[in-house]
């Protein structure tokens, strides 16, 4: 193998990290940020929870995950029949499930 000659490769020049808002997170902007958390830090009592991912569909924020295989020609027809419907797969079977299983969900 042959060296690498460290001054003749490019620095990787990293992407700015731009917000919703289109402020560019910079280090200082960062910093400031920082600072001013550290001098005046918000109370824990106010601070609104953010739930990450989809809603649960259960009480008490239970929903368990199913998942099964299915043969290709089935899974297609799924598919078909949920765009078809315009609902997503997931509806589908949820409502195909509780079909079989004669739940009222």
């Amino acid at each position: 193998m042959g060296k690498v000659n460290k001054s003749q490769k490019k620095a990787e020049k990293e992407e700015p990290f731009v917000m919703r808002s289109g402020t560019v997170l910079t280090e200082e902007l960062a910093e400031q940020w920082a600072e001013e958390i550290e001098r005046n830090p918000p109370d824990p009592s106010k601070l609104e929870r953010r739930y990450v991912g989809r809603p649960s569909l259960g009480p008490k924020g239970l929903s368990p995950r199913v998942s099964f295989r299915v043969p290709p020609d089935l899974y297609e027809a799924a598919w078909a029949r949920a765009d078809k419907e315009g609902r997503s797969l997931s509806e589908l079977a949820r409502e195909a499930f509780n079909q079989y299983m004669d739940t009222d969900s």
